[in-house]
Order: structure tokens, then sequence, then C-alpha cells
């Protein structure tokens, strides 16, 4: 064989290290068996999500996470940071499911907001992330019989619609929301009334009861805040029913908007005994002790066509210690379905120890739950008490129990009552806590910039 010349040599190594630095190039960024891994896609069905210090049934997130080539199984997701150790830590949360669609969920630890990046590593060690933006509201009493309604902070009227389920207004808004009443989360199923009523603005809803297949709600009847008529609040409609629990469907049904102004009509015939006129007029703010604000609204014992409208403000008298006022409205059937002109019954004002009525709700069996509570705006520091009564005017009703204040948000709805002749029972409250600051930061819960992070709180107590 001959010799190769140094040229020869020379070009035979270049060769061969050109092939080593090909190969080099091609297998040096991937671990032995894959190459050319893509890379894993994760993404979150909410970018924010709202807990509780001590929360039972949290809300959670659900986490879509996929690769080419690859089972979903073989994926893990793992939370890799916290902004905010004090509020969240990595290992606050909990992972589950192990295909394409997993769950978080939060254990919060402290008050505030944090960043968690939650991370999917896929085959040949290849990852993504994602950042869930999340909030944690302050402990409250009672977190076991506490659950937390998201997409709204002003709930201001529940009713009750089977199967554990309820339907809740907004008294900022005039959406009705769906919500599974045993759990935390968003709402099923959403209705905006505006253009069925023809309301431009809010109809501030403080009150709704049902018969039969209807449901009664009411604006508040009042000036606004700032002592302003606003036509929408003058608005009780109804929505009709159908299904029930999870399958729940309204539709609307009718409207009537001259209540108060009939209300105004029927109290100066009778010599201004509530001041209605005074407290209805322009400059007047509704939430003072001779005032004029609705927030509860039921039928009578046994009755489907007379209904309680109860008084937020004003007390009877109108000073400290007064009575709460209602006024009944014997043909309100009537006076929705077909515009007719109501009938006014008998006012009916009841001890409740210097409160107004905030929600009044009955059963099939006429035993009737209110709560009480101040005529004022300053609703996380005024008493709230729960009374029981059996809806016949010169029945004294009795205090079940004072509620708790401590918690932000002002109590505002029943969703049912019990048989309150058996021991043990519960009712569900639900709270207002649109002026509330959830996450310690300042913001009015009403004012946050992302609907998942506004929530009212739900609990239930002992009430026989």
């Amino acid at each position: 064989m001959p010799h190769s010349t140094p040229r020869l040599r020379r070009a035979a190594l270049a060769a061969a290290a050109g092939g080593l630095l090909t190969l080099a190039a091609v297998s040096g960024n991937f671990p032995a068996g894959a190459a050319g891994s893509a890379t894993p896609t994760i993404t979150l069905s909410a970018a924010y999500l709202s807990g509780a210090v001590g929360g039972v049934g949290d809300p959670t997130v659900t986490v879509s996470v996929a690769q080419s080539g690859t089972d979903a199984s073989a994926l893990t997701v793992t939370a890799s940071a916290s902004s905010k150790t004090s509020v969240a830590q990595t290992g606050d949360v909990t992972v589950g499911g192990t295909g394409a669609i997993r769950t978080v969920s939060v254990a919060a630890r402290g008050q505030g907001y944090t960043d968690l990046t939650l991370k999917v590593t896929g085959s040949g060690g290849s990852t993504a992330t994602t950042k869930l933006h999340y909030a944690a509201s302050q402990s409250v009493q009672n977190p076991s019989g506490t659950r937390y309604f998201t997409g709204s902070s002003d709930a201001s009227a529940a009713v009750d619609v089977g199967g554990g389920y309820v339907v809740v207004a907004d008294d900022e808004s005039n959406v009705l929301r769906l919500y599974d009443g045993s759990a935390s989360g968003a709402p099923v199923k959403t209705w905006d009334m505006s253009s069925k009523v023809g309301a431009d603005k809010e109809i501030d809803i403080e009150g709704g009861t049902r018969v039969g297949d209807l449901i009664y709600w009411t604006g508040s009847l009042g000036n606004n805040k700032d002592g302003e008529y606003k036509a929408d609040r003058n608005t009780v409609f109804t929505t009709t029913v159908s299904g029930s629990g999870a399958s729940t469907q309204l539709t609307y049904a009718h409207s009537y908007k001259k209540l108060r102004d009939q209300l105004v009509s029927w109290d100066k015939a009778n010599g201004n005994r509530y001041g209605f006129a005074a407290g209805t007029a322009s400059g007047e703010v509704p939430k003072q002790i001779d005032g004029f604000n609705v927030e509860g609204l039921e039928f009578a014992p046994g009755s489907t066509t007379t209904a309680y409208v109860g008084f937020r403000a004003p007390l009877v008298p109108p000073k400290n210690g007064g009575k709460a006022l209602i006024v009944p409205v014997t043909n309100m059937d009537k006076v929705v379905a077909s515009g007719s002109t109501p009938v006014f019954g008998t006012p009916i004002e009841l001890d409740l120890g210097g409160l107004a009525v905030r929600d009044i709700r009955k059963n099939a069996a006429n035993q009737y739950l209110i709560v009480a509570g101040s005529w004022a705006a300053d609703d996380n520091s005024d008493p709230y008490a729960l009374y029981r009564w059996d809806g016949v005017a010169g029945t004294a009703p009795t205090k079940v129990a004072d509620l708790p204040t401590t918690d932000p948000g002002g109590w505002e709805s029943v969703v049912s009552v019990p048989d309150l002749s058996v021991a043990g029972q519960r009712a569900q409250l639900i709270t207002d806590d649109g002026a509330a600051d959830l996450y310690g930061d300042g913001t009015e819960a009403k004012d946050l910039t992302h609907d998942e992070w506004k929530k009212s709180r739900a609990t239930w107590f002992t009430v026989s």
C-alpha cells in the first residue's frame, strides 16, 4: 500500500473532524433516546384564583397539558415558584389527576396575593410554565361551614332552586347567578336581565322569593347613595323557573316600575305616617334612619298573592330602638303580571331589637327567618341578628342568634328555611362583601380588577 502524502493525510483528518463536529451538533443537546422531543404545553382554565386561609373546599383551576408524541399520563405538573411565600408556598399547591386534564388547588397560609409558577415536565426533560395569579382572603369563623361564591362580591338576594343549588342576585349589576350551594367556586350559569327588564343601570336587586315556578325580585326602590333618583331601581320583576339544581333555567316573565311611587302616594294618603315622601326626596340618601330602602320580599302565610315588602329604612319611629317595617301588597301577583295598581294592607311593625329587615324568608310550613341589621351603610361594624317569626301581624318575633360581625361583609340573604320544629336544623346565609377589603390591600371587593377574585361568603348556621 503506498504511503499517503502529507496533503492527503491532512485532508483525511479534516474530513474526520468535520464528521465528528456534525454528529455533536445533532446529538449533543438531547439525552440519549430523546432526540427531537417537542416542547410540552400547559394552559389554565382561569389565570386567576381566590382562596381563603383555612378555607374548606376552596375553588380549583383546571390545567390542560400535552406533548406531541408523548402520552399525557407521562407528563408531570408541579408548582415551581411563588412570588410571595407568606401567602402560599410551592408545597401548598396540590395537583390532582394523571391525564391531560389536572386540577390545581392551593392551601393558603396568609392573606394577600402571590403569583404561582406551574411547570409541566415532559419526555426528554423539556418543560413549559405558566402563571396562576392567586389571592387569599383572611380566615373566618366557622370555616368548615363556609363556602365562597366567586364571580361577584355583592350578593344581595338568594333563592333556593332545589338540589342544593341557589340563584343569587347582585346589587351592583342585573345578573342572576346559579351556584352549587355546597361548593366554593364560580357560577354554573348566569342570566343578565338588563335588556329583558329594559334597565340601562343597576336595578339594585335587594330581595327575592319564589312562588311556584315564579321568582319575584325587587330593587331597593330608593335613591342611590348620592340621593339621586334612578328609575331602574324602581323595578319589581319576575323570572320563570324550569328544571332544578344544575339544570335550572330562568326566563324573564314580567316587570312593574311604579311600586315606589304607589308606596309614597299611599303613605301621603295616610298622613305621611312613615315619611316616604321625605325619604325619597331629591338629595336624601336611602341608608339613614328616616330614609327609604327596601331589602326584603316574601309572601304572607299561605298566600301566593300578598307579598310582604320589608324595609331597611325607615325605622318606626325613626330613632334608636325603633321597629322594623313591613308593608303588605295584597295583589302583588297582578301588580307584576298585568300592571294592576297595588293594594296595600295594614302595615306590620316588628321589634327586632332596634334593627331593620335585611332579608325575610319562609318555608312551606309558614315558618319565617328574618335577617335583621342596621339601616346604616357601615355594614361591617353594626350588629346583625337572626329572628324567627310566624308571619302573623301582632306576633312578636324571637331572636335565634346574634350573627358574627368580625368577618368581612354584611349579612344579606337566607337561602331557605328548614323545618324549625326539628332540633339541629341549619340554614345557609350569604354576605354582601362588596365593600370588604378581602385581601388586605385596601381595595374594596367590588373594585377588584378580576371577577375570579370577587366573592361573597355563604355560611351555615344552626337555627333550630
